[in-house]
């Protein structure tokens, strides 16, 4: 079993509490999905957010969808001014199977464009 780390990101439309954690119940549901993971999986995730959204805590999104005794953190992004505005990000670090070139690193909505390499 080896440990991996999981990228995502989404985008809100505004610094709105209840966005904030419907699109970060989406991107970690998401990643879970198409990593074929279970909770037991994750060893933690660090949410971050760009500073324009302060309205919640994305890790309180995690937890109410039963992560509560995963390890999980909040941070801030570095305000670079041509940064695209209201991105929450994750990097979720989990024990898997799967090989790294199999990881399923998610990207929704406008936040696709920071990573049109790897979205899926």
């Amino acid at each position: 079993m080896a440990v991996r780390a999981i990228r995502g990101a989404t985008q809100v439309d505004a610094d709105d509490r209840e966005q904030v954690l419907e699109a970060t119940r989406e991107l970690v549901s998401t990643v879970m999905e198409r990593n074929q993971l279970d909770r037991d999986d994750v060893i933690s995730i660090l949410f971050t957010a760009t500073p324009d959204l302060v309205s919640e805590f994305p890790a309180l999104a995690a937890r109410e969808l039963g992560f509560g005794d995963v390890p999980l953190m909040c941070a801030s992004e570095i305000d670079v001014a041509h940064a695209l505005p209201r991105v929450l990000r994750l990097m979720a670090h989990v024990e898997t199977d799967r090989p790294r070139s199999e990881i399923q690193h998610v990207y929704l909505r406008g936040a696709v464009a920071l990573r049109r390499d790897i979205a899926q």
